[in-house]
């Protein structure tokens, strides 16, 4: 969406002009560079004699609550989208939702907008794009291809999707230090034989039983990177289908990696984002208590936690987005712009289904003839 006045904003944006012929220069996935579209000149992102960026550090998730709590900030609404002025044509761009880089719908320049909006935490690291948008549709269709039960010509269906669309998903990352009590029973099995008569004869069966222990006892573990998706424009659970992530690849946010990029800024806050969190490592570590119980069996009845150390990050993953039709009904795809890792919604044919439960109803039905056959 976009303004045709010029009006001022105290928000600033960011252009790439290409040396050679002026034109708007993009990031080009899978390279540290910038690339024009229009000449095909390049720009190193970093400079190759300068000194090795800064590793991305972890924040301190209290100390960064606290200064959050401070400001009022986890209760503040959200403000309205603020103008960008295009540094090229002086149209005033609007970001649809919390997006921050986009293109000028006027002169099509990439726009990165300032992400330092009061009472926001910056982006710490991205993982640039690593796919590019071709290669990322024959991962799409591939995947497509491989979907068991889906109709014939689904491909054919997508590939008259438009085009893809490159988004810089925002996600936290947390790491802690955990320490668990816990109380519950260990069992053993053990079987018994005993006599029933079956069809007039006399037969001897196993039966299993289970002998139950109190137990109590302590884990640890220390959580490193726990991931949790800050948008909530993109599907939750195929976006974090999207694992895994090597997040050893993370490098320094800078601007000229979103050139070109959609950017959306995190709009699940730290807090919540950290309640995620705190339920990835429960379930962990409820895995955990049931390997210290041992066994054949388990039994929880209580686990107590101590989390401390807690530290985060605000990244930015690259994410394609797609959409198809089919008969009438819209699905969405997203593909790991660093992996390509395909999740997402897809049609289901009723005659394939219907004819494999007729097959295995056949299966079953012979198979139970010619055992009554031998008995």
């Amino acid at each position: 969406m976009a303004d045709g006045g010029a009006g001022a904003s105290d928000t600033e944006a960011e252009r790439f002009p290409c040396a050679a012929c002026g034109g708007d220069m993009q990031y080009e996935p899978g390279t540290t560079h910038l690339i024009c579209p229009h000449c095909g000149a390049e720009e190193d992102i970093e400079d190759p004699d300068a000194a090795p960026p800064p590793m991305v550090q972890e924040m301190d998730f209290e100390r960064a609550l606290a200064g959050i709590q401070q400001r009022g900030d986890l209760t503040a609404v959200a403000p309205p989208p603020a103008p960008h002025p295009c540094p090229n044509c002086g149209a005033e761009v609007i970001f649809d939702g919390a997006e921050h880089a986009g293109t000028c719908p006027y002169c099509g320049t990439p726009v990165v907008a300032e992400t330092s909006a009061p009472h926001r935490i910056q982006p710490q690291g991205v993982i640039p794009f690593v796919l590019d948008d071709a290669t990322a549709r024959r991962a799409m269709r591939d995947w497509l291809g491989k979907l068991w039960f889906a109709p014939n010509g689904l491909q054919q269906h997508a590939r008259k999707a438009g085009g893809l669309r490159g988004v810089y998903a925002p996600f936290w990352t947390f790491d802690a230090a955990t320490r668990s009590t816990y109380s519950g029973q260990r069992g053993t099995d053990y079987t018994v034989s005993r006599t029933v008569r079956r069809n007039g004869r006399t037969e001897t069966v196993r039966q299993r039983k289970t002998r139950w222990r109190s137990v109590r006892g302590a884990v640890a573990r220390r959580f490193d990177d726990l991931l949790v998706l800050a948008s909530k424009s993109l599907p939750k659970g195929d976006t974090e289908g999207l694992a895994p992530w090597d997040l050893g690849a993370v490098t320094p946010y800078r601007n000229d990696f979103l050139a070109g990029f959609t950017s959306e800024a995190y709009r699940v806050e730290l807090e919540d984002g950290f309640t995620d969190a705190r339920e990835q490592m429960a379930r962990q570590i409820r895995r955990d208590v049931k390997r210290d119980i041992g066994g054949d069996r388990q039994r929880i009845h209580r686990i107590d936690t101590d989390i401390r150390e807690v530290t985060f990050k605000h990244i930015l993953l690259p994410v394609w987005v797609a959409a198809y039709s089919y008969r009438g009904t819209r699905y969405q795809v997203v593909i790991n712009g660093q992996t390509g890792r395909v999740q997402g919604g897809r049609p289901w044919s009723v005659v394939k289904i219907a004819i494999a439960v007729l097959c295995a109803a056949v299966i079953v039905g012979t198979i139970a003839y010619f055992a009554s056959q031998t008995q």
